[in-house]
C-alpha cells in the first residue's frame, strides 16, 4: 500500500475540493482498469476462464506504462488517491461479503501462529539487515515492512524510532517493487509446495505486504483463498499497534546515526495504530456475520469492491518504477530479498506444523 507520514483518514470535504486536481490521475487509472477488465472479458470469451485476472493485468499494464512514460505532475495526485483512498474503500466494502466465523473456526493455534510469525520475521529480518551492515533504523524499517504490512508499517514505525527520510524512502521503494513481484509470483507456490486453496490463503495472508495485494494474489485462485488470506492478513495488520508501541519503548536505546531524527515520546493516536479501513472492514464483517447485511446487498457491494480494487492495482502499477532496484545498493537489495525469503520459509513451516489442510 502506499504510505503517508500522516495517519490514514477517510476522504472528506478537503478531498472533495481537490477533485479537479485529482481527475487526470483518476481518469488514467480508470482507463487502465477498463483495459484490464476488457482483457479478462476476452479471455473468458475465448477460453471460458480468465487465466490472468483483471487485477493482475491492471498491475502489469500500469508497470508497463510507468516503465516507458513517467506520468507528469498533473497525474500524480489522482494516481496517489487511487492507490490509497480508493483501495482503502475497497477493503472496507469487502467486509460486507466475509463472515468472521471463518477465522474463529481456524482456532487459537492459527492466531498464535500468526503472532509468532510476525515476531520471528521481525527478529530474523533485523538480524539479516544488521549482518549486511545496514543502519539499525533502516534495519527496523525493512523488518517491520516485511513482517507486517509494507509501506504502512514503515510509515508508522519511522517517526517512533526517528528514522532518516532517506532510509524511509529506500525501504518504501523496495516494498513497492517487491510487493508487486510477490503478487505475481506467489501463485507459483501452489504447484511447487502442493498447497490447497486453504493453505495458499494462509500463505498469502502471512507474506503479502498489503491487504489489497492479498486480494490480487488470491482472487485468481478461489473464494476460499481470498477469504482466508484476507482474514489472516487483517490479524497480521493488527500486530502493527503492539509493534509500534514496543519500538517506542526502546527507541531511546538505538545507536546514534547520521540523519536520524530525535524521537518524540508523545501519545500514539488510535487511528495511527489501527487504520480506519481496518475498522470499517471489521465493522461490515461483523454486520454480515450477524445477518444484518442481506445476501441481496452483499453481491453488488462485493462487485463494487472488486472494481475499486482493480482500479487501485492499476494505480499501484503506475507508481512502481522497476528501475529503482538498479539504483539501490546491493546490500539493501540482498537484505530485503533475504528477509522476504525468511518470511516465506517461516510461513510454510507454520502451515505444515499446524496441519492446515
Amino acid at each position: 500500500m502506499k504510505a503517508s507520514s500522516n495517519p490514514t483518514v477517510p476522504a472528506g470535504p478537503a478531498t472533495i475540493r481537490r477533485v479537479p486536481a485529482l481527475l487526470p490521475g483518476i481518469v488514467l487509472c480508470l482507463a487502465v482498469t477498463a483495459i484490464a477488465m476488457a482483457v479478462q472479458a476476452l479471455e473468458e470469451r475465448a477460453t471460458g476462464h480468465p487465466y490472468i485476472e483483471a487485477l493482475v493485468v491492471a498491475i502489469l499494464f500500469g508497470i508497463a506504462i510507468r516503465t516507458v512514460w513517467t506520468p507528469g505532475e498533473r497525474f500524480r495526485a489522482g494516481i496517489a488517491f487511487s492507490a490509497k483512498q480508493v483501495l482503502e474503500v475497497a477493503v472496507t466494502l469487502l467486509g460486507a461479503s466475509i463472515s468472521l466465523g471463518a477465522i474463529v473456526a481456524s482456532g487459537p493455534a492459527l492466531l498464535t501462529g500468526i503472532v509468532g510469525t510476525v515476531v520471528l520475521a521481525i527478529a530474523a529480518s533485523y538480524a539479516i539487515c544488521r549482518g549486511l551492515g545496514l543502519p539499525a533504523r533502516m534495519a527496523i524499517l525493512v523488518a517491520c515492512g516485511n513482517a507486517i504490512c509494507g509501506n504502512s508499517a514503515i510509515a508508522a514505525v519511522a517517526p517512533v524510532i526517528g528514522a532518516d527520510s532517506k532510509d524511509v524512502a529506500g525501504s518504501i521503494a523496495f516494498t513497492a517493487v517487491l510487493g508487486v513481484l510477490m503478487v505475481l509470483g506467489l501463485p507459483l507456490f501452489i504447484p511447487l509446495a502442493g498447497l490447497s486453496d486453504h493453505q495458499y490463503g494462509v500463505l498469502a495472508g502471512l507474506t503479502v505486504y498489503a491487504v489489497p495485494q492479498v486480494l490480487a494474489a488470491t482472487v485468481p485462485v478461489g473464494l476460499l483463498s481470498t477469504q482466508v488470506g484476507t482474514l489472516v492478513k487483517l490479524v497480521r495488520v493488527l500486530m502493527l499497534g503492539p509493534v509500534v508501541v514496543a519500538f517506542s519503548l526502546i527507541a531511546h536505546r538505538l545507536p546514534a546515526e547520521a540523519g536520524a531524527r530525535k524521537t518524540m515520546p508523545g501519545r500514539l493516536g488510535f487511528t495511527r495504530l489501527v487504520p480506519w479501513f481496518i475498522l470499517g472492514f471489521l465493522g461490515l464483517a461483523t454486520l454480515r456475520s450477524l445477518g444484518l447485511i442481506p445476501e441481496a446487498a452483499s453481491g453488488p457491494v462485493k462487485q463494487l469492491a472488486g472494481f475499486l480494487t482493480i482500479m487501485s492495482m492499476a494505480a499501484l502499477g503506475l507508481g512502481v518504477d522497476v528501475r529503482v532496484l538498479a539504483r539501490m545498493g546491493g546490500r539493501v537489495t540482498l537484505a530485503v530479498t533475504g528477509s522476504l525469503a525468511i518470511l516465506l520459509a517461516i510461513s510454510l513451516i507454520l502451515i505444515r506444523a499446524l496441519g492446515i489442510a
